[in-house]
């Protein structure tokens, strides 16, 4: 039988338990190309758990190429991570060239890839919540056509010619332009062309910390950004983000939660998503966005603020960015074309004090030289013309729509005992199963529906809640969104009926006893 020892006192669910000790016994030797494991009944019966345990852990090593089950003859050890084909072990070299074992070598084994989960290819024929992305349909492919053909005509040799690491001159003057609508009095010191937020946040980790500073981030939080921060070596310090209403308190992020972490933890940074926060969809209120800049003021720490998300409110009105109400000159602003409409483009901004942006321009320089010029021409173009302001007006209101659709389905079809939050913009809300209830374990019923969407534990710095999931609804039209919602509420249902009926069976089992 395998070395396995699970944990069931332990806050990490099983299968995970599971999935990284095999995936250990792998990577160690133990288990090598053509062995054979135990079927997931087998093991499962052997651990003393439910076999949906075992069954989950051997799904996700399936996905990552690391096992390959087969009908009739069992489940084995993959030759290699890419599942091309499964080999015996290769006989001894007698030279004494064995080949390197990659692995061994690697810098850092502690990710999960969580961001490779979450962007993993699916079936087309799937109702997919997992990613947070504009809905395609609605891309404005003819503006932006017209937008290259004028670039090109106008100044082809320029923007297909190496240019300056801090960003394309007619975008930076084209966001500034936007920034200053929006209240944001920047200047061209105060701005860096980047190539999206994803890489805003690692710019920012590498210019600001080192291995073993302290940063704030969200709990749950956006898996890019805790892949950023572990990959840099950080003590991340997760403060928990409020979904749901309390006497006395607000909803986002914590914020006597946020004093208390401050004055215990010396801190290189808070890093925060006010608006629309991913993963569930939670804003801060303005008094909460006061006092979050108050205190980093008095600790002086300075703040991320992820904007990502800012634009696409439900409402007219809008609460100020932490930017626009920033009077310490603390908050580092970062930004992206990427929820709005194109995603593929890979285009953003980060707003700061002139110094931070300096440091951030030699650091961006070091990484990646030079940036797209033709795609910030087109995006400049674009924005130019109105198109920009435009667009973002009719996805406000498509979105709007399609979370409202979202909502109706959660109240017609789940089950009592689900709550979910109630944001007002963005493109995710937060779903909590019923206590007791595995969404891993639900994803893999919900998969053999064709509806797909992202486990909770995907998402948490520390002490994951295991029933908690992410419902990403922007690339789901009203029909499509009502037919998901309704096939993971009868899921669940069952689900709930097996419960109750062991219930029962461990009741009737006891007063026989008695």
């Amino acid at each position: 039988m395998l070395p396995v020892h699970l944990q069931p006192e332990s806050h990490v669910p099983l299968y995970v338990q599971l999935r990284d000790q095999l995936r250990a016994l792998v990577h160690a030797g133990d288990l090598r190309p053509g062995d054979r494991i135990p079927a997931s009944r087998e093991l499962a019966v052997a651990l003393g758990v439910h076999r949906t345990t075992v069954a989950n852990a051997y799904a996700e090593l399936e996905s990552e190429g690391l096992i390959q089950g087969h009908v009739g003859r069992g489940t084995f050890i993959r030759a290699n991570g890419n599942g091309l084909k499964i080999t015996p072990p290769a006989p001894p070299v007698l030279d004494g060239a064995q080949g390197i074992r990659w692995e061994l070598l690697f810098a850092d084994e502690r990710g999960e890839e969580v961001l490779s989960r979450l962007t993993a290819s699916e079936p087309e024929d799937a109702l997919s919540f997992v990613m947070a992305r504009p809905a395609q349909e609605f891309f404005p492919i003819e503006e932006l056509q017209t937008c290259i053909n004028a670039v090109l005509r106008r100044e082809a040799v320029d923007v297909l010619n190496l240019g300056p690491s801090d960003g394309y001159v007619p975008l930076k003057e084209a966001i500034l332009e936007l920034l200053h609508k929006e209240g944001i009095a920047a200047k061209d010191e105060n701005l860096l062309i980047t190539d999206g937020c994803q890489q805003s946040l690692d710019l920012i980790s590498k210019a600001f910390v080192r291995a073993g500073d302290s940063v704030i981030l969200e709990n749950p939080a956006y898996p890019g950004s805790v892949a950023i921060f572990n990959g840099a070596r950080a003590r991340c310090l997760g403060v928990p983000v409020r979904t749901h209403a309390e006497p006395g308190t607000s909803l986002g992020m914590d914020i006597e939660a946020l004093e208390a972490t401050l004055a215990a933890n010396r801190v290189k940074l808070i890093v925060v998503t006010p608006d629309f926060q991913n993963p569930t969809g939670m804003s801060l209120p303005l008094t909460s966005r006061r006092k979050l800049l108050e205190l980093a003021a008095r600790h002086q720490v300075p703040v991320v603020e992820d904007h990502i998300y800012g634009r696409l409110h439900e409402r007219e009105e809008r609460v100020p960015s932490l930017k626009q109400l920033d009077r310490s000159n603390l908050v580092i602003h970062i930004d992206s074309f990427a929820k709005v409409a194109f995603p593929g483009l890979r285009v953003g901004w980060i707003v700061a004090p002139a110094a931070a942006i300096e440091r951030l321009r030699v650091v961006k320089q070091n990484t990646d030289l030079h940036t797209d010029q033709l795609a910030q021409g087109c995006l400049a173009e674009f924005l130019r013309r109105g198109w920009f302001t435009k667009h973002v007006a009719k996805m406000r209101r498509v979105y709007a729509q399609r979370l409202a659709a979202l909502d109706e389905a959660l109240r017609k079809h789940m089950p009592a005992g689900t709550r979910w939050t109630k944001p007002d913009g963005g493109m995710c809300l937060w779903l909590e199963l019923p206590p007791g209830f595995d969404a891993s374990e639900l994803l893999i019923h919900a998969k053999e529906r064709g509806v797909l969407f992202a486990p909770g534990r995907y998402f948490y710095v520390q002490n994951p809640l295991p029933n908690t999931l992410r419902l990403a609804y922007a690339g789901l039209n009203e029909k499509e969104i009502a037919r998901g919602v309704a096939t993971l509420a009868e899921l669940l249902r069952v689900e709930m009926k097996k419960r109750e009926r062991g219930v029962r069976r461990a009741e009737r089992s006891r007063v026989a006893l008695v």
